[in-house]
């Protein structure tokens, strides 16, 4: 889905943030998403793992 946007469309999408959020509120938005996104991740692997350990125990 993302794979088409480029760098054209990353700095429209940056640039209508802007104008909505305001320069203030973007850092925490973007802390926002990158905390979700690393607990995502990690929640991911944690999957991940127990479907490994499951397979290793039978």
């Amino acid at each position: 889905m993302f794979q088409n946007i480029g760098i054209p469309g990353l700095i429209l999408i940056l640039i209508i943030a802007l104008i909505i959020f305001g320069p203030s509120k973007l850092p925490e938005i973007g802390r926002a998403f990158g905390s979700t996104l690393r607990e995502f991740k990690s929640s991911a692997k944690d999957l991940i793992s127990d479907d490994k350990e499951k397979e290793q125990s039978k």
